[in-house]
């Protein structure tokens, strides 16, 4: 059982570590490449700023000044991200404190409820950052197939895959966490056979036949003659 903790922590450890990567990540929508090698430009854009580079290797990156002046779509996007990572960090206490191999959270009874905690919170991050990423990609290609869009269109940036397997990582490791001790309670228990009446009941008896036994050899021979009762 510890075993299986163990991976289903590593799974969504790393799944955290994917979806931190991908919210700081720029690159959640990138333009297509031009075809001339000299002035090839392309942008990148994300959460928190806009990038640009050509094929000479030169890149500008430009932050979001306001949250006032960004579209809506990215500013869930950001709550969802945000919230999912804040979810996994707490998660990973949890996770910590109700494993069998670490050695505080109490009894056993309560680090199992600390880790069916635990394996709530990764599902409810996972949750999270799998709907922002959805959010983004459903807006960029809404506006690639859009044929009355004339703005420029973008493509699907590496960001969001890595944001979609790290919120999966996160739903399996939740979803293994859970599954742990829902099978560790329904474990049936060895029963013991209560022995102590018949245990009392025997020495008791043993006891009493130990006594009159003591007391038979103990009294003396009555020898009776043959007028006793005359």
């Amino acid at each position: 059982m510890s075993g299986i903790q163990i991976i289903a922590f590593v799974m969504s450890f790393c799944g955290i570590g994917a979806i931190i990567a991908a919210t700081a990540s720029n690159e959640w929508k990138v333009t297509s490449r031009a075809s001339s090698v000299i002035t090839a430009t392309w942008v990148f854009q994300g959460l928190w700023m806009n990038c640009a580079g050509n094929a000479l290797g030169a890149f500008h990156c430009r932050p979001h000044l306001t949250i006032f002046k960004i579209e809506g779509y990215i500013q869930a996007c950001r709550g969802l991200m945000i919230a999912a990572v804040c979810l996994g960090f707490f998660g990973s206490v949890f996770a910590l404190v109700g494993m069998k191999c670490t050695k505080i959270g109490g009894s056993d009874q309560t680090k199992a409820k600390i880790a069916c905690l635990a394996g709530f919170v990764f599902i409810l991050s996972g949750l999270c950052a799998i709907t922002g990423c959805s959010l983004y990609a459903n807006r960029i290609t809404s506006e690639f197939f859009d044929p009355t869009f004339i703005a420029q269109k973008y493509e699907l940036g590496a960001a969001l895959f890595i944001g979609w397997a790290g919120a999966s990582l996160c739903i399996i490791g939740g979803s293994i966490f859970c599954f742990s001790i829902a099978e560790n309670n329904n474990t049936p228990r060895m029963g013991y056979a209560y022995n102590r009446a018949a245990s009392v009941k025997s020495t008791r008896t043993k006891a009493f036949s130990t006594s009159a036994d003591y007391k038979t050899s103990k009294d003396p021979p009555k020898h009776f003659d043959k007028n006793a009762y005359v």
